[in-house]
């Protein structure tokens, strides 16, 4: 495979339990997903879209088969190594954009800086440059209850970005928002991958958002479908 791939998936299988039944999410799923581009997994619901996401980052265990991200093998990690290629390599964004209430835009960017332990001067910097980016820094004293929903996104994006990831994984990131600022939030991302070579895999159902893909992957079943 090549080596600039950000991951590298080798016949992955997934199942989770749902009552007496077990469900195979993802079936013998081989693909390679490059770096610095922004990619999407499509399919319908059940397809195994999230549970691939959840396996890409680290928040579901490799049961089967083999997932490289940029060479290393997933599997052979401790829980220790995961945590910090959580930590520092990964960035998240949501449909429902997880800020915490009580603090302003400023504050949700920088607390999860400070869980790295970078100093005081280089928050600073990182959250003004992320607010900078995604063209929010003006309300960066808001709360996110006075914010519009894609504003919050634009803080949940900057709040990814400011730790200087890898990669941004997203999970229907514009199914909260109207069509204009969808296409908004989606000019930023597309931009992260030029202007600050951070990879964005995003799950979506959305065409809008399809058509901002470089690469793109559909999922049936839990199979890849070409």
């Amino acid at each position: 495979m090549h080596k600039k791939a950000l991951y590298q998936l080798t016949d992955v299988s997934f199942n989770y339990q749902l009552g007496s039944h077990l469900i195979w999410a993802i079936k013998n799923l081989t693909l390679e997903i490059p770096a610095q581009k922004l990619v999407t997994l499509t399919g319908p619901s059940g397809s195994g879209k999230s549970s691939l996401l959840h396996l890409l980052g680290l928040i579901e265990p490799v049961q089967q088969g083999e997932v490289l991200f940029q060479g290393l093998d997933l599997k052979t990690m401790d829980q220790s190594q995961q945590n910090l290629v959580r930590k520092f390599q990964i960035g998240f964004i949501f449909q429902q954009f997880h800020l915490i209430p009580v603090f302003t835009a400023e504050e949700n960017v920088a607390f999860f800086l400070a869980r790295q332990g970078l100093g005081k001067a280089e928050i600073t910097q990182r959250v003004e440059e992320s607010l900078q980016a995604v063209k929010i820094w003006e309300h960066r004293k808001k709360k996110p209850g006075e914010l519009s929903g894609g504003q919050r996104q634009r803080v949940a994006i900057a709040r990814a970005l400011a730790k200087k990831p890898d990669v941004i994984i997203g999970d229907e990131p514009t199914a909260s928002l109207d069509q204009e600022n969808g296409k908004e939030i989606m000019q930023i991302l597309k931009a992260m991958t030029s202007h600050h070579q951070v990879s964005v895999v995003l799950a979506t159902h959305d065409p809008m958002v399809q058509s901002y893909a470089e690469k793109s992957f559909h999922l049936v079943d839990g199979h890849l479908k070409t």
